[in-house]
This record gives C-alpha cells, sequence and structure tokens, in this order.
C-alpha cells in the first residue's frame, strides 16, 4: 500500500520522490554547507503547514533560527504572515548546551504537545551528535526522539551536513525513512548541483543524480532524462515530410518519415546547419511548425545568416530557442525545449549541433541514454528530429559518432569535402535510412542565396 504524500509543491521534485514524500514519516535531507538544504525543507514547510497542524521549525547550534527566517524571507514561498500560526520557529540551542540530548527530548516534548505540529524539522540535526556521551547514549535518544515523533503523528525533517558516504556507519540513516543528497558535482571545469534519493521507504523512486538549481522560487529540479522502452502502441503518419531539398527528398526516397531522427555530419563551413534551416523553414511553410536549438549563435547573429537566404526568424511557425552551453544543464535545456515544442505545437527541431549537448552531459553513457530519451520521446509525438554533428575529416568521413549517435538516427547524411584540381566542392551521401529504400550516391551540391542546391544524376 502506498503511504500517503507529502508534497514540495513541486511537480518535478514529487515525480522524482515517486509522488512525494511519505507523510508521518523520518526524512533525512542530508548536504554540504550551501547546498540548499534548509531551503528545500522550507518548501515544504510553506507548502504543507496548517493552522491545525503547523509546523515547528527547530534550529539547533550550527545556525540560529533569526538567521534562517531572515533568508528565508528572500524566497516567494515565504509566507511572513504565516509565521507564527502555521509556520513555528523555535530555538533548542540553550536547552542543548545546558542539559545536553535529554533537555533536547523534554524541550521537543513540551513543544509538541503544545503546538500539535504536523511536521517537525530539526536544522541542523548532525550537530546533536557532538553532545552524546557515547555511540550507544546517541541512538538511545534518536530511539526516544522516533518514537515520540511517531507517536504524534507529524511529518520529520532532520537536516544535516552528512556525506553520502555517512550512510554506511551513521545511526540516523537506519531510522530514517527517506534520505535526500544534496550535491555539488564537478566534470572537468564544470559544477553541477545534484539532488539524489539514497532511500525511500515502500515506495519507487527515480533513481540516479537529478540536476537541480537554487532559484529565488526555491529548489528548481529537472528530473534526469532517462526514460525506459515504452512498449505502449501509438501511431505515426504514413505521408512523408520534405526536407526543403527536392533532390536530398530523392535520395532519402521521398523525404523523411514523421517522427524519424536525422543526422546530419560533416566538417566545419560544410553546411549542416544551412540543411537544418531547409528542413524547419520548409516545415512551417508546409504547416508544421518547427524550432531551432542553436548553441553557437544567438537571435541577432542567426538572423543575419538566415536572411541570406531570403528568410527570418519571424516566419510564423519559426520558434528560436538560442542557449550558451557555457553553465548548462542537459536536463534544465530539455525541458525548456520540450515544454516549448508543446507551448507551439512543433513539428520539427533542429538541434544544432550535438557537440554541445555532448559536453553538457558531462559523459558519453549519460549522453547515449539521454539521446535515446530524446528521440523515442520525438518519435512517440510525432516530431520529426533534426541534429548536426560536426566531424573532424573534411574529405573522407571515417567515423560518424563515437557515442551511437547513428545507431539511434533513422537516417544519415554525410557532407563532406571533395578535391576538383585546385577547388574544393561540397558532396552529400545518404548513408542510411531507417525502413526505407535509398540512393547511397556521392552528389556534389552548392550554397546559393536560395540555399542548397544538389546537382541532379
Amino acid at each position: 500500500m502506498i503511504p500517503d504524500r507529502l508534497s514540495a509543491g513541486s511537480a518535478r521534485i514529487d515525480e522524482v520522490l515517486g509522488g512525494g514524500l511519505p507523510k508521518n514519516a523520518i526524512n533525512l535531507v542530508i548536504g554540504a554547507p550551501g547546498s540548499g538544504k534548509t531551503i528545500l525543507s522550507q518548501q515544504y514547510v510553506f507548502h504543507n503547514a496548517t493552522v491545525e497542524r503547523p509546523a515547528l521549525y527547530l534550529s539547533t547550534v550550527s545556525e540560529p533560527f533569526d538567521k534562517i527566517i531572515r533568508y528565508g524571507q528572500a524566497m516567494t514561498f515565504f509566507d511572513s504572515r504565516a509565521v507564527g500560526s502555521r509556520v513555528l520557529y523555535e530555538d533548542l540551542g540553550a536547552a542543548l548546551r545546558d542539559g545536553g540530548l535529554v533537555a533536547v527530548l523534554a524541550a521537543i516534548d513540551r513543544l509538541t504537545k503544545e503546538y500539535r505540529p504536523g511536521m517537525v524539522i530539526i536544522d541542523s540535526f548532525k550537530a546533536l551528535g557532538a553532545f552524546a556521551e557515547d555511540d550507544a547514549h546517541f541512538r538511545r535518544f534518536l530511539h526516544d526522539l522516533a518514537g515520540r515523533l511517531t507517536a504524534i503523528a507529524a511529518s520529520s525533517f532532520w537536516v544535516g551536513e552528512y556525506s553520502r558516504e555517512s550512510a554506511v556507519d551513521a545511526a540516523e540513516f537506519a531510522v530514517a525513512d527517506s534520505i535526500v543528497a544534496l550535491a555539488t558535482k564537478r566534470t572537468l571545469e564544470r559544477e553541477m548541483r545534484v539532488l539524489q534519493v539514497l532511500k525511500l521507504r515502500g515506495s519507487n523512486y527515480l533513481s540516479g543524480e537529478h540536476a537541480y538549481r537554487i532559484t529565488p522560487a526555491g529548489i528548481n529540479l529537472f528530473p534526469r532524462l532517462a526514460d525506459l522502452i515504452d512498449t505502449s502502441d501509438y501511431r505515426l503518419g504514413t505521408e512523408r515530410h520534405s526536407t526543403g531539398v527536392g533532390a536530398l527528398d530523392d535520395l532519402l526516397g521521398d523525404g523523411y518519415w514523421p517522427g524519424s531522427a536525422t543526422l546530419v555530419a560533416g566538417p566545419s563551413g560544410i553546411g549542416k546547419t544551412l540543411m537544418g534551416l531547409h528542413f524547419i523553414f520548409n516545415g512551417a511553410k508546409a504547416g508544421q511548425p518547427g524550432l531551432i536549438a542553436s548553441f553557437q549563435e544567438n537571435r541577432i547573429q542567426l538572423e543575419r545568416v538566415v536572411k541570406g537566404f531570403g528568410w527570418t526568424l519571424d516566419t510564423p511557425g519559426v520558434t528560436l530557442l538560442a542557449r550558451s552551453p557555457v553553465d548548462m544543464y542537459i536536463d534544465e535545456w530539455v525541458y525548456d525545449l520540450l515544454e516549448q515544442v508543446e507551448r507551439n505545437g512543433c513539428k520539427r527541431i533542429l538541434i544544432d549541433s550535438l557537440v554541445d549537448l555532448a559536453l553538457a552531459a558531462g559523459d558519453d553513457r549519460r549522453f547515449r541514454e539521454w539521446m535515446y530519451s530524446l528521440t523515442q520521446r520525438c518519435s512517440r509525438a510525432g516530431v520529426s528530429l533534426m541534429m548536426t554533428l560536426e566531424t573532424p575529416e573534411l574529405f573522407s568521413v571515417t567515423r560518424v559518432s563515437e557515442n551511437g549517435m547513428s545507431h539511434l538516427s533513422d537516417n544519415v547524411v554525410i557532407l563532406q569535402y571533395v578535391k576538383d584540381d585546385e577547388r574544393l566542392n561540397r558532396a552529400l551521401t545518404v548513408l542510411k535510412t531507417r525502413a526505407s529504400d535509398h540512393q547511397p550516391a556521392v552528389r556534389q551540391y552548392e550554397i546559393t542565396p536560395e540555399g542548397i542546391v544538389l546537382s541532379r544524376a
């Protein structure tokens, strides 16, 4: 039986926690200083506390409660009108210093009888361990405290500066019903905040590390895109869609299937972005809205490019999502992408380019599972996806992708340079079309004011 849930007021946090934290349970929130533990706890407080069953926020010796309130007031979820009625702050520091853990239990007994709280938060809980005579003493304190909190049917949050490695031998981890860890993960020169569920009794949850940012609205979480295979039935259209380049349609066997993923690979300056623009603007003309996801050009720069071929970014049915690859969270970006696709009814997506996404992912395995999930979501939604990938070879492409992108793609189009006396020409080859016949011929093309023009066989 699934227990009643405690919502964070955030659909994404609740999603990671399988619907929310269990009510009337002991929840351990751990992480280094500055990771957002107090912010996350207060999100739960202000979303769930009521006048009948208020939240009792107890500070210990690590941070005075007036400081907790002062910084909490900067958050948009903080409701000053709730303080003193449904959100109550008390300081256990004096009791702890004067009488140790015995005095803490007595203070908690007095406060819970007086206020009958539905939530009890102790911040910082780890600081209490320093006042125990030995491990046995602290374990008895944990047992007595857990019994008291269970008896009053309160949802408890024990907030502390624990590391994930502490789970091996810290007694608090055994007592807790759920453990949520906040941490900073470093990959090369990038740092990313991640949330991970280490324990959640009686419930499923989304495993792995989930990126988050601390914002004025609280913890903004981005559940990692890692979809399992979906065996449910769905239907795709049977009418092929033009690439915007007539001769290329012929090579592909009359264009792209709806919901297909196409990889366009080639060296710098070969026309990969231009081929993607053909795809997007031809779709908009045909009544299929599209989105351009760019990492290399902002709107002003890209507008100059598209105007050179007679297009404009103000074309109805064309949406631009321009983001810098600097300090980018790949899952934050994809939620923004999917929201804009749904909002604008997009049927085509251009990602320019995959190199930037791979760098943001941090490792090849994560990037591959992320791309698998994205291509599957697009396929089920009937959204056609085109992705550009820069290759190092100018004249002969010996490898398309080292992270399995050619395998995930339904179509693979190779662009490369060919030498003709003292001139460099551009050439195109359709390497792969899934579930379709195609012509694997090498065809030269030119970039003209009208865009890509292929030579006809």
